[in-house]
């Protein structure tokens, strides 16, 4: 038996879930050859052969194995009438059996419980025997999924559903800028025909030039990917988790569940790292379940939620936290490090957002749980001087020096701490400060999500673009997909424990470790590069 086999058969063993499965499907006069473990089994070898998401070519992976392993798996079986090789026709069958156990009765657009166990013990079972990473921070994001099936056709534009953007957070996404599906009429065969994916519907997704996005007929594609502490070793980006559901369907409110079942399961979340997408949520959806789970917020804030928005016994909510109400207000107006900036510019952003620091109120209690927790005023903490905190004049002058105090102090400056609610910057508290150097550090580790989908899109591999899947409905798609992310996890952490092993080498060779370089090119240096003096000519020879 192959090492490659070896191993798949080891995770569909370790999930446990081929036996379940196998008791749920009806059992016949005469028993079935082809087996849930070796459906499975075939699913995720013809994922890792870079094959499409095909029965036939799972068929193929399946008749491609040595003939004891085929005995072995009843790929070959002995009928009365001789050895039998499984056929197109009974993979089809048992997949469709699966399916209707694993559906909803009445499909909405989600999976069912049953098959979202199913989907969390598989990818769980693939990152316990391939290593689990050490980490406890995890990559959160969403991407299209096309489906095979001819979309219906679009509505007209005047029944187009259009939203202010000031409007557009208090209600879901699949309620927003999405055309509605149409009804199949009865009356109408060719009209049903075009739909045969009932369960999928339009979405959004961006395309190549920021700013744009277009309409796409299919799923939400949702991963956790694992990535690095802060201050922890690399690991390999293994997919944990992943969620797939229609556009109709809110993608943030629905990788909540999948993230509490995480912690149910005894799987420590430290830091969850997510763009705008998830955090321009309304916080009862995404941000205050994910911190009543103990897990600290990483995010990137939508440009409406950033800067100052009301205020809390006189502090001013600004960017996830609560600062003095005699805070500069250049300082308030800062923003985040636009991309491609020079190391001057850095710099001084840098230095701005440690300016602003000094006039935060500070918290000294975690959340509690109900969601509170206290924070102190700056100059009782000894960060700046104020004549309202006659102590803190004492301090050097080195510090920031309040010189017009509020002519009425607020709560926040007659009281050395406060009290603060989940309520008051629930949507925007995070980690760390924004846009501190610490948040746009520990942020970019985010760019795993971003990897995960591009290797689900390699041509070389698995490529999951429109046609690599030709069944209909939400359970088929997403079991292949599994398999594929079941592949991928697999190519990733043989491509992690070549590199450590290579890493090692050169350390007992005495050479650093290779470095993984991107070109980047700053406009300073482009710039530079174009004014520099020509070269000196080289002397000729005597």
């Amino acid at each position: 038996m192959s090492a490659q086999l070896e191993r798949v058969e080891e995770i569909i063993d370790v999930s446990g879930i081929a036996g379940r499965i196998e008791l749920l499907l009806p059992v016949g006069v005469r028993p079935r050859q082809l087996k849930a473990r070796t459906l499975m089994i075939g699913m995720v070898l013809a994922m890792l052969d870079g094959r499409d998401a095909l029965l036939t070519n799972v068929l193929q992976a399946l008749l491609a194995l040595p003939e004891a392993d085929q005995r072995r798996l009843a790929v070959i079986a002995d009928w009365s009438d001789g050895p039998h090789t499984l056929s197109y026709r009974q993979l089809e069958y048992t997949l469709s059996l699966i399916v209707a156990k694993l559906a909803k009765e009445q499909p909405d657009g989600t999976p069912s419980e049953l098959f979202s166990e199913v989907l969390d013990r598989l990818l769980e079972a693939s990152v316990t025997v391939l290593g689990e990473p050490q980490t406890s921070s995890y990559a959160v994001d969403w991407t299209a999924q096309e489906t095979w099936s001819r979309p219906p056709p679009k509505p007209a534009a005047e029944h187009e559903h259009r939203t202010e953007p000031a409007a557009r957070d208090q209600q879901p996404a699949g309620d927003r800028d999405i055309e509605p599906a149409l009804t199949p009429d009865p009356q109408q065969p060719d009209q049903h025909k075009r739909r045969s994916d009932h369960e999928a519907s339009w979405g959004h997704r961006t395309v190549t030039h920021p700013g744009e996005n277009e309409m796409f007929f299919g799923y939400y594609l949702q991963a956790l990917t694992a990535v690095r502490d802060e201050h922890g070793p690399q690991v390999p980006e293994l997919v944990r988790r992943i969620h797939l559901a229609s556009p109709r369907h809110d993608p943030p409110a629905q990788i909540v569940p999948v993230i509490q079942r995480m912690a149910r399961d005894g799987i420590p979340i430290s830091d969850l790292l997510a763009d705008s997408g998830y955090s321009y949520r309304q916080p009862q959806t995404f941000a205050l379940p994910v911190r009543a789970l103990g897990a600290s917020l990483i995010i990137d804030l939508h440009p409406n939620d950033r800067g100052t928005h009301g205020t809390h016994h006189g502090a001013s909510c600004h960017n996830g936290n609560l600062y003095c109400p005699a805070t500069p207000t250049t300082l308030l107006e800062l923003g985040p490090l636009a991309p491609g900036a020079s190391t001057e510019q850095t710099n001084t952003h840098d230095h701005q957002a440690d300016e602003l620091a000094h006039y935060k109120l500070a918290p000294i209690t975690t959340y509690d749980p109900d969601g509170y927790r206290r924070v102190i005023c700056p100059a009782a903490q000894g960060k700046l001087r104020c004549p309202l905190r006659p102590n803190s004049l004492t301090l050097a002058h080195h510090h920031p020096t309040i010189l017009t105090p509020p002519k009425h102090p607020p709560v926040c400056c007659t009281q050395k701490t406060i009290t603060v609610p989940p309520s008051i910057n629930a949507k925007t508290a995070q980690k760390h400060d924004y846009p501190s150097r610490a948040h746009r550090t520990s942020y970019n580790r985010r760019t795993a999500a971003e990897r995960t989908f591009a290797t689900l899109n390699d041509r070389s591999t698995n490529d999951l673009s429109r046609g690599w899947c030709r069944l209909f409905g939400l359970t088929p798609i997403a079991l292949f997909t599994t398999t594929a992310l079941i592949a991928r996890n697999t190519r990733i952490a043989d491509a992690f424990a070549a590199r450590q092993a290579d890493n090692q080498r050169r350390a007992a060779n005495g050479l650093p470790p290779k470095q993984r370089k991107r070109r980047r090119h700053t406009t300073e240096n482009l710039i530079n590069a174009a004014n520099a003096p020509p070269p000196e000519p080289t002397p000729l020879a005597a």
